[in-house]
């Protein structure tokens, strides 16, 4: 366990070869159930980079209207297929959270994709942490303050790595500048192989609480 910053703690190798394989083919099933799609920007209506799906009650989603949680893939309409009980399993471990998470949220980079500076701010409640776990390549992950001027460093999060963004770092700004040719490549060397991401890819999960849990 590393402290980058408070609340914000790296776990390198938090899943070994054989929790990565599983977890790879718990993640088959989920795309198998809601295909990976590729989401706008407010507003401009440009595309990600990046392509993802979800799983949990909710999923987050990005188009014209705006970033938001919705309990529905937009594109079969049917409900996101449920969390799989490992990747529950690392929330109750790590999160320090007493609820469960809403939404994971799964992100697929394909070599050569990135994502730029972001808070995660479209969940209601910010005492959850957001919980990452990353498979596949190796990602150089950016990380700053809570001004988007702020100071940055990097890191690289290799698969089985688990961050934890909570605390006083639960808003700050972070993104994936590139993904890094590392060996060895489980997505795309390995079975169960995962069709929706390339070979050299990465693929990451966040989970996160979205809506504040009522009170007893």
């Amino acid at each position: 366990m590393i402290e980058l910053a408070a609340g914000l703690i790296h776990h390198p190798g938090y899943l070994d070869a054989a929790a990565q394989a599983a977890l790879a083919a718990d993640l088959a099933r989920v795309l198998a159930e809601a295909p990976a799609f590729l989401p706008t920007m407010p507003r401009t209506g440009k595309p990600f980079s990046v392509r993802m799906t979800n799983c949990g009650p909710l999923g987050w989603v990005s188009d014209r209207a705006g970033y938001r949680y919705q309990p529905l893939h937009p594109g079969t309409g049917r409900p996101w297929p449920p969390i799989p009980p490992a990747i529950l399993a690392a929330w109750d471990a790590l999160s320090g959270y007493p609820h469960p998470p809403e939404a994971c949220l799964v992100n697929l980079y394909a070599p050569g994709t990135r994502m730029g500076l972001h808070q995660d701010r479209d969940e209601a409640e910010f005492a959850a942490p957001v919980l990452s776990l990353s498979l596949g390549a190796t990602a150089l992950f950016r990380y700053g303050g809570l001004g988007r001027g702020d100071p940055t460093r990097s890191i690289r999060l290799r698969s089985g790595d688990a961050l934890v963004i909570g605390g006083a770092s639960r808003l700050i700004f972070h993104g994936i500048d590139r993904i890094v040719a590392e060996a060895p490549d489980l997505l795309g060397g390995a079975p169960p192989q995962l069709p929706a991401v390339p070979p050299g890819g990465r693929l990451n999960l966040t989970l996160r609480r979205v809506s504040a849990p009522v009170p007893a």
